[in-house]
Order: structure tokens, then C-alpha cells, then sequence
């Protein structure tokens, strides 16, 4: 058997390669062979939070390390050693290349053609997360696959209501891999997008192309795979698409408002694929995961939120996070209109519908409500033209459909004529700054959900 120095050398090389820049630097780095007997291996670290981290995220990664490189299982044992100042043993071999000048510019042109793939929103991110007992085990899953992908939970299946972060952690995976492995291709879309994209290929027949643009990718993340029951071909072309990703080692991260045995129509040959790895689901967060979110939203966008106003919406808007961060904003935008401090008085007054029993709010109700409010036609709320006042109420739409609905940014850009789905976030974000800027777009706003939801 080869001594441990020259055996961590050679797994420290191969960790290296396996994770990012940023997590060799910061967690893998630091551990240093401190003795080796039999099948037990024992690796010094500095401190305990990187032993936690090690052992939570990293220990099934270097036992798989070590398995390919000497044939055996070890069992893995992390001790602090503090005042530990350890090397980096891979940087100390002379065998490990470094990058030239033209890896360095192939590394930029596929970091450009990256971004060209990929329509992530940057405000996802873990950072922006709030992680809590309702969706801990997703949150994690998401982390490691983000950490080392095609890895670990490979399949990873996220699953539960709409408007619980399904979608942000899906950004968030896309955000960090795009970030940290310049090389790999992300790829982020809806089963709308993937189902619209089969039909143009057959269509025009560029079947290799479209072929070519999801088989190649080094990361898919497909959200709402519930919506492809019932269409046979595209459960065929996602079944083939699935396992050539798979054999090659790539990650796949799909989400669903249910778990795969539940979605109706589902082939079983695809269903099996899609419970091979890991599935975790999210739910209602409860009173005091609402409130974190709640006090993190309001952080970002430096603003005092007292405790008793958080603790009303939080305790009165419970089973989406979207509804959730809408009344904040409400509340926010009505404060800096008026020029009254935030208070659970101004809340109360602002929201005085969210205590109501929720109704069914559907988009098409949306559309004539505004419509009507602005006097407009509703095939002119979605149809092309660009004038002023029009363009205004096509914004309030889309802002209350993605706030009131369970619709994603695709879907509503199907409502109004095919439009991209970056045109409905630019949109959105545009209405909720004027809320707080201009009184009769409030007013507009507040106005019409007051309306849908009594109505």
C-alpha cells in the first residue's frame, strides 16, 4: 500500500478537479492525512466548522475518491487540530498542470456562449434563500448538486405547492454553477419552453439541433414537469434526453408541484427515472419561516420592518411565499407614498383583504378586471401595441397574474401573444418600483386586488 501522504496527494488531485475553485479553496484545501490503518483513514482540519462542513457536504465525495483510486472502501474520520496550517498538496505536485493562456481564453468563450444559453434570474440565489424545516432537505440537495454537479442526487426531483422557492432554487443551482464552472453550459427551462421547442423542431425539422441543444448541456433544470402528462412524444423525447444526460455524467434537476407517482399519465419507464435519485419536497413554510422571509426581503431593500407588522402579514398570508413578499410591498409602496411610517396601523389598513377567505383567482379574471379598469379591450391588453397607457395596464396585468396566480413567467408570456418570459420579470419588477413611486399606479393596483378578491 502507498503512504498516506503520496494516497492524499493523488485523491487531493482528483477533489480538485471534481469542485469548484471556490469550494477547494474554502472547505477541501484545509484537510491534511493524519493517519491511516486498515480501511480507517483520518484527515486533520482547523477548525470544527469546516470539520461540520466536510462531513455534511464532502464525505461521500472523497470516500468516492479514494474507492477509484485504491479499489477500497474507507471508512472516513475528520479531527480538529487547531493552530493546523495546512498545505495544499495538490499545488505541491508537479505533475498537476496549470492552466496556459489559451485554456484561460477557451474557458472565456465557453463561459460567453454560457450566457448566451442561459436566462437566470441573478437575484435567486442561496444567498437570498431562507432556509427552513419546510424545505431543508431541498435547500441542501440544491447546495451539493450546485457544489458538484452530475455528482451527488443525480436526479434531484424538488417537488411541492406553487410559490414555495421550487423555482428560486432552481435559479440558485443555475446562478452558482454559472458562476463557479465558467466551462459548463446551463441549461433553464419550463416544460412550456421544452414542449415549444419539440413541436418548432419537428415543425422545421432541426430535430439534431434540438437534440444538440439539451443533450449537450452539462446542468438541465426543467421546472413544472407536472404540466407534461398526458403528451406521450414529449415524455418519449424527455425519457431519451434523461438518459443520455445521465450516462454521461451530467446533472439533471427537475421540479413538479407533486411527487413523480402522483403525476397523472406519467410513463412508468419515466417515472422510474425521475425516482432514481433524490426527492425532496417543500412545504408551507411555518409563522417563523414566513417572518424570516419576511425580515431578509426587507433587509435587502433597506427597510425597517417592526416586528408587529411582520408578524401580521406573516401570520395572515400562509401558503405563498409570492402573496407573502406581495404584501410587503404593498405595505412598503403605500408608506413611502404617503409619507406615514410603517406601521401594524398602515398594515391593517393596507391589507385589509388578506384576512379573507382566499378565492380562486384565475388570470382570464385578471385580464377583464383590468381591462375594464382601464378601459381597454381585452384582446388589446394582449395583443401587440406599444401605446402608452396600454403598455401600463399589460404591466399591471402581468404583475397581478404572477402575484395572485400560480403562473410562471412563461405561461404568462403565452397569455399576451408569445411574448419572452424576460419581458414579464422586466415587467413586474417595473410596476412593483412604480408602486412605491407613483400614487395612481398604487392606487391602480391596490384597487384591483381588493376587487378580484372580494369579487
Amino acid at each position: 500500500m502507498e503512504d498516506i501522504d503520496t494516497l492524499w496527494a493523488k485523491t487531493s488531485s482528483s477533489l480538485k478537479d471534481s469542485v469548484t475553485t471556490a469550494v477547494w479553496q474554502m472547505w477541501l484545501s484545509k484537510l491534511v492525512p493524519v493517519d491511516i490503518s486498515g480501511e480507517n483513514l483520518t484527515l486533520g482540519v482547523p477548525n470544527v466548522v469546516i470539520q461540520r462542513r466536510v462531513l455534511d457536504r464532502f464525505q461521500t465525495l472523497i470516500c468516492d475518491e479514494m474507492r477509484s483510486i485504491t479499489g477500497r472502501d474507507y471508512h472516513l474520520t475528520i479531527e480538529v487540530i487547531e493552530e493546523l496550517e495546512p498545505k495544499d498538496p495538490v499545488e505541491e505536485q508537479a505533475s498537476v498542470p496549470t492552466h496556459s493562456p489559451a485554456t484561460s481564453m477557451a474557458d472565456m468563450a465557453a463561459a460567453e456562449r454560457n450566457r448566451d444559453s442561459v436566462k437566470l434570474n441573478p437575484s435567486k440565489t442561496f444567498e437570498s434563500f431562507v432556509p427552513a424545516s419546510s424545505n431543508r432537505l431541498a435547500h441542501a440537495a440544491a447546495l451539493t448538486v450546485a457544489e458538484t454537479p452530475g455528482r451527488s442526487y443525480n436526479p434531484l426531483f424538488i417537488y411541492g405547492p406553487s410559490g414555495l422557492g421550487k423555482t428560486h432554487l432552481l435559479h440558485a443551482i443555475g446562478n452558482w454553477v454559472t458562476q463557479n464552472y465558467p466551462t459548463y453550459r446551463v441549461l433553464y427551462v419550463t416544460t412550456e419552453t421544452f414542449m415549444n421547442d419539440f413541436v418548432e423542431a419537428i415543425r422545421t425539422k432541426s430535430n439534431l439541433s434540438f437534440k444538440n441543444r439539451y443533450r449537450e448541456c452539462d446542468v438541465l433544470l426543467i421546472d413544472d414537469i407536472q404540466f407534461i402528462q398526458n403528451k406521450e412524444q414529449l415524455q418519449e423525447e424527455l425519457f431519451h434526453t434523461y438518459n443520455d444526460l445521465h450516462a454521461a455524467g451530467k446533472q439533471i434537476v427537475i421540479t413538479s408541484d407533486r411527487a413523480p407517482r402522483n403525476i397523472e399519465t406519467l410513463e412508468d419507464r419515466l417515472r422510474s427515472r425521475l425516482l432514481s435519485g433524490l426527492s425532496a419536497e417543500i412545504d408551507a413554510p411555518e409563522l417563523e419561516t414566513r417572518l424570516a422571509i419576511l425580515r431578509s426581503k426587507a433587509s435587502s431593500a433597506r427597510i425597517e420592518l417592526p416586528d408587529d407588522v411582520g408578524h401580521f402579514i406573516a401570520t395572515n398570508v400562509k401558503d405563498n411565499i409570492r402573496e407573502l413578499e406581495g404584501a410587503l410591498t404593498r405595505v412598503v409602496a403605500f408608506a413611502s407614498l404617503s409619507g406615514e411610517p410603517i406601521s401594524l396601523d398602515l398594515a391593517q389598513r393596507v391589507l385589509s383583504d388578506i384576512s379573507a377567505e382566499p378565492k380562486m383567482i384565475t388570470p382570464e379574471m385578471i385580464l377583464d378586471a383590468v381591462a375594464n379598469h382601464y378601459g381597454l379591450d381585452r384582446e388589446e391588453l394582449v395583443g401587440p401595441r406599444r401605446a402608452r397607457p396600454l403598455v401600463t395596464a399589460r404591466h399591471v396585468a402581468m404583475y397581478l397574474i404572477r402575484n395572485l396566480t400560480d403562473y410562471s413567467y412563461p405561461s404568462i408570456g403565452k397569455l399576451f401573444g408569445g411574448r419572452d418570459h424576460s419581458t414579464c420579470i422586466s415587467a413586474v419588477e417595473k410596476i412593483e418600483s412604480q408602486m412605491a413611486e407613483r400614487g395612481q399606479i398604487y392606487e391602480n393596483v391596490n384597487s384591483l386586488i381588493h376587487l378580484l378578491k372580494e369579487n
